[in-house]
């Protein structure tokens, strides 16, 4: 990587601030990103853009030479796009060899919000096909790995935005998280990753929200950089189809909010894998921060198990039908990866009625949760059920079946936040030495419906009673 600046240690917020106070300018700090991004060895970026993030970076500074210009919070702040997202003139080809050379021709809503706060996207990062794995490892490109151990996955489908963040190169990075694609990452990289409530970030005007199992966000290295981006993201558009209530406050303010003592429940048991195994290292993790919200004066106990692993069966009917209804060239299939045809060849198998079930299914999922847990003001589980896996461990293009299976077993807790709807975070909380490395355990943290406030208060009273982490890159 280039040589340091200081930069790179510096969090989006306290970037911004150096920038209005004209201590840096955008241009030397888009510079100084763009130098470190063609440094990566992590599998970070599939595209990066020099002269349109330098265009931008000027544009920006000559609006501060306005008096009565006023910057947001993350203003000229490097924040790449995931290259499942649409950004204008950039490459949008979704980790997939089918839709190579494909150029986007606009902005989505997600792009537009982050352009309106003043944020450069300097290059789209690198995901897994479609974003269906929780796997980096896209069609000619180098896979995505953590910067704790490069021999070891950054986790997906955010893996490029993660290992981009917990490599030093931007502060923040936009992500995406349909089945814990954000909050995996997060925890292979060390870094927070907040999945919003549903309809809390809108993919409007023109792009398709669907079941609502998806949510996009951001990969941050703290919890007031990723309050800010909410308060970027979340302002809608006219036709929401899942419109979320509006917040007393901002929810950079909400990390300020003393916080009271909770309720808060301890989910230990896997959910959508009857066959998970977890290490020990990550039972240990879990311990850790139970002992941790006791010292910080919480009332802490046992969270039983929201539903069985057949009733999560749902989630893969929709999935699968979400990756069957993906519009590729006619004459591109064939360019598909195996497990990406499994999933579609799966998908389109089911009848119209085998989807009302399934989305019945997630209902009733949705409710026995919101039941089970309604006198818990917050719920932690792990992230995944291991530390970061070696590259390819997962991934079987001979046995696409297996390969999903080991997915559901290293993630068995993350599609629970995404079938309620509820907001969730991982939160970098806890390390452990492994095979002589030292490696990131995420924590989650879940609430209830569109309370990310609270959710945000108690991160932010963790974030500060843990202290900082992160990898060893120079």
């Amino acid at each position: 990587m280039t040589p340091t600046s200081g930069l790179e240690q510096m969090s989006g917020l306290d970037l911004s601030a150096r920038i209005v106070a004209g201590e840096v300018t955008v241009p030397e700090v888009v510079a100084d990103a763009l130098d470190r991004a063609h440094a990566d060895s992590f599998g970070a970026w599939v595209h990066i853009d020099d002269e349109g993030a330098m265009a931008r970076a000027e544009e920006l500074q000559r609006q501060l030479a306005d008096p009565d210009f006023a910057p947001g919070p993350l203003f000229g702040v490097p924040c790449p796009i995931k290259d499942l997202n649409s950004a204008d003139g950039m490459p949008m080809e979704g980790g997939s060899a089918a839709l190579r050379g494909h150029l986007a021709t606009w902005d989505d809503g997600v792009v537009t919000r982050l352009k309106e706060a003043g944020t450069v996207a300097i290059g789209k990062t690198s995901t897994p096909e479609f974003g269906l794995p929780c796997y980096t490892e896209p069609e000619g490109h180098d896979p995505a790995v953590t910067p704790w151990d490069p021999t070891r996955t950054a986790g997906g489908s955010s893996g490029g935005a993660a290992a981009s963040v917990a490599a030093g190169q931007v502060p923040i990075a936009q992500g995406s998280d349909g089945g814990g694609s954000i909050r995996i990452p997060a925890s292979c990289c060390g870094l927070v990753g907040l999945k919003p409530s549903r309809g809390r970030v809108s993919t409007g005007p023109y792009a398709i929200d669907g079941p609502g199992l998806g949510s996009a966000g951001v990969l941050s290295r703290t919890v007031r950089d990723t309050a800010a981006a909410l308060d970027i993201l979340s302002v809608g558009w006219p036709g929401d189809p899942y419109p979320a209530p509006a917040p007393a406050g901002s929810y950079l303010s909400a990390c300020e909010h003393p916080v009271g003592k909770l309720r808060i429940g301890v989910l230990a048991e896997p959910v959508i894998s009857d066959t998970a195994i977890i290490h020990p290292a990550v039972t240990g993790a879990l311990t850790r921060t139970v002992s941790l919200l006791t010292d910080l004066g919480h009332d802490v106990e046992p969270a039983p198990r929201p539903f069985t692993a057949e009733q999560w069966d749902s989630f893969k009917v929709v999935w699968a039908v979400g990756a069957a209804s993906i519009q590729i060239p006619e004459d591109a299939e064939d360019q598909l990866r195996p497990l990406t045809r499994w999933l579609r060849d799966l998908g389109a198998g089911y009848s119209a009625l085998e989807l009302a079930r399934a989305m019945d299914g997630i209902q009733q999922v949705t409710r026995r949760t919101a039941e089970l847990w309604d006198d818990f003001d917050l719920v932690i589980c792990p992230t995944l059920a291991q530390p970061p896996l070696p590259v390819g461990a997962i991934r079987d293009d001979d046995d696409p079946a297996a390969d999903f299976d080991a997915q559901c077993e290293f993630t068995p807790w993350s599609s629970i936040w995404n079938l309620t709807g509820r907001p969730a975070i991982s939160l970098p909380l806890r390390t452990a030495r492994i095979d002589g490395v030292e490696l990131p355990i995420g924590i989650t943290v879940g609430a209830k419906m569109n309370d990310e406030t609270l959710l945000l208060a108690l991160s932010a009273q963790l974030e500060e009673a843990v202290g900082p982490t992160g990898p060893s890159v120079s």
